[in-house]
């Protein structure tokens, strides 16, 4: 049931397949508070990252999409992920049975413009490949995510809240109109 994972090249980022040997970088970043901060509130260990890092792959062979590395080219460094999947969150069926939308980026990648642009690319493939609405979820407080949401085109579904606290549901139903 192999499954291609798409290359998407934009002006300073590449989408691209999880490789092997950078789960040490993944999970770096994942153990960072200041990634974690918004994102369920604590810092992962490994043995969590590389269950993610799993079900990163998985996800694509399973549906057919996912999310992909975002290596900056300045770099060549993975700094993030961005893409789709379905969290299964036990948040209703309004939100569990869509794709959910997600986006991460290490601190020193972050305030350039470099999650837009690599969450645009994402969502642009997405409207070609899978259509169809889209979810996503994020901490109230974290405002460079919602500007990112707002401007893919995300409004507010509902309040809602995990085991962090009080959290944000969006809906896209479709692209944002030029």
């Amino acid at each position: 049931m192999g499954r291609h994972v798409p290359t998407i090249n934009t002006a300073r980022v590449t989408l691209r397949a999880m490789r092997p040997g950078e789960f040490d970088r993944f999970a770096e970043i994942w153990a960072l508070p200041e990634v974690a901060v918004y994102i369920g509130g604590a810092p992962r260990d490994r043995d969590a990252s590389w269950r993610s890092f799993l079900g990163i792959a998985g996800h694509w062979q399973v549906t057919g999409f996912g999310q992909w590395g975002i290596e900056e080219h300045a770099t060549q460094r993975l700094v993030g992920q961005v893409g789709f999947f379905y969290g299964a969150r036990g948040l209703g069926e309004d939100f569990d049975s869509v794709p959910e939308a997600g986006w991460v980026l290490a601190p020193e990648a972050q305030g350039r413009g470099l999650g837009l642009e690599a969450a645009s690319a994402a969502h642009d493939w997405f409207d070609r490949v899978v259509t169809g609405p889209l979810v996503c979820m994020m901490d109230p407080d974290h405002g460079a995510s919602a500007r990112i949401a707002e401007q893919l085109g995300y409004v507010d579904l509902r309040a809602a809240a995990d085991g962090a606290g009080p959290i944000q549901l969006k809906l896209r139903k479709s692209p944002p109109q030029a």
